[in-house]
């Protein structure tokens, strides 16, 4: 074999550490976002947060060097908006043709953005909401968690050091949602093992038993109970004897649970021998109780969710703009940059320099971020504009290529962009990927979004007579009737997915 030499042209995309730190923020969330940013803060000497200046316009806030004019980008109907937005190139190469250009080092009086502004607002978001901080909304639940509200009143009681240690077992064994996790064999032969006592030679399981039944008269009404039978009948127990239907519903829950449960209300009036009136008042008792007693004092801090950006309508358009709360404003230090001098290759002037160049970095990273977050957000509220308009049974259908192709990314950009991104529009705070769904083909050719489908599903079953709620088959047929090609299986996968019961369980009284 001859050896040869041969010149090829081509051209390939390097994942630099920059490219990888630019993908990396873009499919950061919110708070994923912030905990980065405060860490490169820590480990950056060259970053800074930038103080807010309340005398300074909104105006003169500074842009990205790419970035659109802030007008057109936020305006979901203007034509020349769309037209940059297809213009743009992919995300990565963006960042490649952006390293490319970079030099070796960066000079310190180089014509780079060293101020990161988060947020690309019109004088709208700046004016109205000025006082809005999502950060100020804060849990009022106490600390204490269910246990703890237990063990507060097994303290007020007059107890032996038995009785106490059996309760404290006892009450260690309640889960977050009022019920005994444990049963009370196990609880027994616990104590016995652990001779928590001088006296436990002298423990039976009656005197666990007895105890138990104490622990159950704490608040809340119906803690520590075995079963959601002997949850509802400790609750029970707690109304009034006088409270209508509430005899009738201590003997259902005693004796027919089960019977109720299939909703087999005609075989109820039989057993119990008792008029329609009656079971309607005993199953209204019912359904007043609380099912998991102990999550109204459980201790579990409420999140958040902080949206990503804001759509409002003004001036009768759609407008698009980013949360300016989402992250800090970040700039560099001019104080530490001035440091670094080009001809020194001293240790500490390497280290300052380096760090001046992936300050410069991460900023522009964040830029880009903001920048292709507010572009697919404007695509996203410009083939949606049905569903903000009249709702859910409106959305069309959508898929990640739609958005792809339009602005010219990859499938992989607009995934990343879209998970655990928020929307706040005026009908509610819903994640980017909320807006795509599938399609299912219509009597006239066309398609209709899943999501609207199963609005429909949803407004049907609202609005069906009570006892005779409509089935799969019945639905399908109503919607096959308005043009909507379905079949039973697909009505019945999109009503598990909203967890509606079937037809035979949503049956009730007249």
């Amino acid at each position: 074999m001859k050896q040869t030499l041969q010149l090829r042209l081509g051209q390939q995309l390097t994942m630099t550490p920059q490219l990888q730190q630019a993908i990396r923020l873009l499919q950061l969330s919110t708070l994923e976002l912030q905990s980065e940013i405060q860490e490169a803060l820590d480990s950056n000497p060259m970053l800074e947060v930038e103080e807010d200046t309340p005398d300074a316009p909104v105006d003169n806030l500074q842009r990205p060097e790419n970035g659109a004019d802030n007008g057109a980008a936020n305006e979901a109907e203007s034509a020349p908006a769309a037209e940059a937005e297809q213009n743009e190139p992919d995300l990565e190469a963006d960042f490649a043709s952006a390293e490319q250009n970079m030099p070796e080092e960066l000079p310190v009086d180089s014509a780079w953005e060293d101020i990161y502004e988060p947020s690309y607002t019109s004088n709208l978001s700046r004016g109205e909401d000025s006082e809005r901080d999502f950060l100020d909304y804060q849990s009022d639940e106490s600390d204490a968690s269910l246990r703890d509200h237990l063990h507060g009143q097994l303290r007020l009681l007059p107890l032996s050091d038995l009785d106490v240690a059996i309760g404290t077992a006892i009450i260690d064994s309640v889960d977050d949602n009022g019920y005994l996790s444990d049963s009370l064999e196990g609880i027994f032969e616990g104590l016995l093992a652990d001779n928590v006592t001088e006296d436990v030679a002298a423990l039976e399981l009656d005197q666990v038993e007895a105890v138990l039944h104490m622990i159950q008269q704490f608040d809340p009404p119906g803690v520590a109970a075995r079963g959601p039978g002997e949850c509802m009948l400790l609750q029970l127990q707690h109304l009034a004897p006088d409270t209508p239907g509430v005899a009738t519903a201590r003997s259902i829950v005693a004796e027919h649970l089960d019977t109720l449960a299939a909703h087999d209300l005609a075989r109820l009036r039989r057993l119990l021998k008792i008029s329609d009136e009656e079971l309607h008042l005993a199953i209204a008792a019912i359904q007043s109780l609380n099912p998991r007693p102990g999550a109204q004092i459980a201790s579990k801090r409420i999140q958040y969710i902080v949206p990503d950006v804001f759509v409002r309508k003004h001036k009768g358009v759609w407008r698009v703009e980013l949360n300016p709360d989402i992250a800090p404003r970040l700039s560099i230090n001019t104080l530490y940059s001035s440091m670094v001098r080009r001809a020194d290759n001293s240790e500490d002037n390497s280290f300052l320099r380096n760090h001046l160049q992936e300050a410069r970095w991460f900023i522009k990273s964040l830029q880009s971020r903001n920048e292709t977050l507010l572009k697919v957000a404007t695509t996203i509220v410009k083939r949606q504009r049905g569903f903000l308009e009249y709702g859910e049974e409106a959305m069309k259908p959508m898929v990640l290529r739609d958005v792809a192709e339009q602005l010219e990314m990859h499938e992989s950009t607009i995934s990343r962009v879209t998970t655990q991104k928020y929307m706040h529009t005026p009908r509610g705070i819903f994640e980017f990927k909320f807006f795509f769904s599938s399609h299912v083909g219509t009597a006239d050719g066309g398609e209709c979004s899943a999501t609207a489908i199963r609005a429909m599903v949803r407004k049907l079953i609202a609005e069906e007579n009570r006892s005779k709620p409509l089935s799969d088959n019945k639905i399908a047929s109503i919607l096959v009737d308005k043009g909507i090609n379905v079949a039973r299986r697909t009505v019945a996968k999109y009503r598990e997915a909203m967890a509606i019961p079937p037809s035979n369980e949503r049956k009730r009284l007249a």
